[in-house]
């Protein structure tokens, strides 16, 4: 299997213990249950995206046509890499999720990859002047890692496409360093998600926010209705005050959550992390004992930048927490 698209889903095999996948748990909002149902008598109906467009829109302080719905952040990158074929140099910073670089080599682009070292602090100096395409998470997934937002912007100029995979922005209470928002950067497109913090992953539902010009490019290879019906609900109800409010309340309980495993681990954490999982450096090993004894961590070396030491780990409930860091440590003490 291509490395690149190997996915947290695959280590959440049934009957383990799923920290692996990095989508919260927990039971689903009334309001969000309630309009998913009333959706259903729709279903005859093409989807029309008009209303959840325009929540997007409002929600951002967008114009609706600096919006583009999506299937999921996935869905995004390869409109990104089929719409942007004639880049000539496309860079992705790693380590980051990987389907963006996917994306653009199904697509025929030539990646060039940038490495960030531990503790993966970006650094502008080292992404060539010359690349026309960057694309970067932030927070960025497996490392966790929020990168400023100064520092992304300096990355922005005209006749590049800078690409920020927001994924996970709403972890971070206030979505600090998020630049979704931004007009001013030039070329700057931003990918959103609301499979994490809504646990919609079945669902696919995400959107693009960009200048008007990229944004039509990328609608014109984007297939017809990429948002189902429920989906097109989901999204307007996640735009309201009251899912804003939640979904931040939900950030700040993760803080204290993720603080809980971060001092379990102790020094096996690697960086600093601030969104829904942690980065750790193991025994060798570990992953597939880890497996045994009845526990699902994603894998680290399928991420170009990181090897077979590294393990990512979602953050759950404090008691999930505990009883994993049990298991953990007596084989890390092992190993």
């Amino acid at each position: 299997m291509n490395p690149l698209k190997h996915h947290g889903d695959v280590e959440a095999t049934p009957g383990l213990i799923d920290l692996a996948v990095n989508v919260r748990v927990g039971p689903m909002p009334q309001w969000l249950g309630r309009a998913l149902r009333e959706s259903l008598g729709g279903l005859a109906q093409y989807p029309s995206d008009e209303r959840a467009v325009a929540a997007v829109a409002a929600r951002h302080g967008r114009q609706a046509d600096e919006v583009l719905l999506t299937a999921g952040a996935a869905q995004a990158f390869t409109l990104v890499a089929q719409a942007f074929r004639a880049a000539r140099h496309a860079v992705v910073v790693h380590p980051q999720f990987t389907e963006p670089e996917a994306a653009l080599r199904a697509a025929g682009h030539e990646v060039h990859r940038v490495v960030l070292p531990p503790p993966f602090v970006l650094d502008e100096d080292v992404i060539a002047w010359d690349a026309d395409l960057v694309m970067l998470g932030n927070p960025t997934n497996p490392t966790s890692v929020l990168h400023p937002a100064p520092a992304i912007e300096r990355l922005a100029r005209p006749g590049r496409i800078l690409v920020v995979d927001e994924a996970f922005a709403d972890t971070i209470p206030g979505e600090a360093e998020y630049l979704a928002h931004r007009r001013d950067p030039p070329g700057l497109v931003v990918v959103r998600s609301l499979t994490k913090t809504w646990g919609l992953a079945g669902l696919r539902v995400g959107y693009m926010l960009g200048p008007p010009d990229l944004i039509a490019r990328m609608r014109e290879v984007c297939p017809l209705w990429p948002v189902s019906t429920p989906g097109l609900a989901a999204i307007e109800a996640c735009m309201l005050p009251e899912a804003l409010a939640l979904a931040d309340s939900y950030a700040r309980q993760l803080i204290l959550d993720r603080d809980e495993l971060v001092r379990g681990l102790g020094p096996l954490v690697v960086g600093e992390p601030r969104s829904s999982f942690v980065l750790a450096r193991v025994p060798i090993g570990t992953r597939e004992a880890l497996r045994d004894k009845g526990w699902a961590v994603r894998r680290g070396d399928t991420f170009p930048g990181l090897g077979p030491e590294y393990i990512r780990i979602g953050v759950r409930d404090s008691a999930t927490t505990q009883a994993f860091l049990a298991v953990l440590m007596d084989l890390v003490r092992k190993l």
